[in-house]
């Protein structure tokens, strides 16, 4: 379903987003990337891209809540990628207004585009964290939707808003609903990457949040490969899809391997900026990726214990890189 098609992926120059787009073009497709428009012409992550790569993109600089900029940006293209959000759940219970106008109104003018246009696919991306606390594990694609925090009540609020345009309209729409992410790029402000840059920073005493909730931790080459299984499966249209590992461990355990990759030991602070408040922490995750298999054939390459050790090493690798460490503040708490 790709082959020969314009491809625009908004939020490319993220985290998951620019990983998305480099192997986009990697794999030969056309691509035109949606980055946040600034002063300091700056592509995000992409600027960091290789120079084969940046020469192939079509960029396009822009806000995702600009309905006529996001027309534009999505004129002449045929699938769209839609990752462009506000993600941090602690700025979200300090600016809650934000997120409702990125990632709720930013997703509907990407639907009324898509269906102004008549694009022939939008995957629009959701979060694990939608789900709240597990009602029931492993989590599949049925399970009770909970807003614990602002963020995961927006990114509902767009999830629903993508179902309503499929089903009013019957917009192609495929939601794609990642569980954990991690891997080189990542804020800080996520519980894996400020593990390892305190460490190699040289801190031994970790200040963390709270250690006993689990995650289903996905590595982004497997977040990736999701996309592109959502994309270009035909059956994924009108379809909440799971990616994760369908594995669980805890913030704690978790620690724990990356002291031991890392070889070192630490001592951990219980820092009150990085606790949840009680009501909005989500203290299970855990996917159930059947869904996933079934609809495009798509399976983690990185699951259980073994996989998330080898997704590890591969993000130390890339965070105690120095040039890469020094764009961190490891000793500033980003919410």
């Amino acid at each position: 379903m790709l082959k020969n098609k314009k491809i625009l992926v908004t939020g490319a120059d993220g985290f998951i987003g620019s990983h998305l787009t480099e192997e986009l073009v990697r794999q030969g497709h056309e691509v035109r990337a949606f980055v946040f428009y600034n002063s300091f012409n700056s592509w995000g992550w992409l600027d960091y891209s290789e120079k084969s790569i940046k020469d192939s993109l079509d960029i396009f600089a822009g806000d995702i809540r600009d309905p006529h900029g996001v027309k534009t940006a999505m004129q002449g293209c045929d699938i769209v990628l839609h990752l462009a959000a506000l993600i941090a759940i602690p700025y979200s219970y300090h600016s809650p207004d934000s997120y409702v106008d990125t990632n709720i109104k930013g997703t509907l003018n990407i639907l009324q585009a898509a269906r102004e246009l008549e694009v022939e696919k939008i995957v629009h991306t959701s979060t694990s964290e939608v789900y709240g606390t597990a009602k029931y594990v492993p989590i599949d694609e049925n399970h009770p939707l909970q807003g614990q925090s602002p963020y995961s009540a927006t990114k509902i609020g767009a999830d629903q808003m993508a179902m309503a345009f499929f089903r009013s309209f019957r917009t192609p729409v495929a939601i794609i609903r990642p569980f954990n992410t991690y891997g080189p790029r990542q804020s800080a402000r996520a519980v894996i990457p400020t593990i390892i840059t305190q460490i190699a920073n040289g801190i031994n005493n970790i200040k963390l949040g709270a250690l006993h909730p689990t995650r289903d931790f996905n590595y982004i080459k497997d977040t990736v490969s999701g996309f592109l299984a959502v994309a270009a499966s035909e059956q994924s249209v009108g379809e909440v899809i799971n990616i994760g590992s369908n594995y669980e461990i805890s913030i704690g355990e978790t620690v724990e391997v990356i002291a031991e990759a890392m070889k070192t030991k630490v001592n951990i602070i219980s820092d009150d900026m990085r606790v949840r408040p009680d009501k909005s922490e989500v203290e299970r995750l855990w996917a159930d990726n059947a869904k996933a298999f079934n609809l495009t054939g798509w399976k983690p390459q990185y699951a259980g214990k073994d996989g998330f050790k080898r997704g590890i090493q591969e993000t130390i690798a890339w965070f105690t890189n120095p040039t890469n460490l020094k764009q961190y503040k490891a000793d500033i708490y980003n919410i």
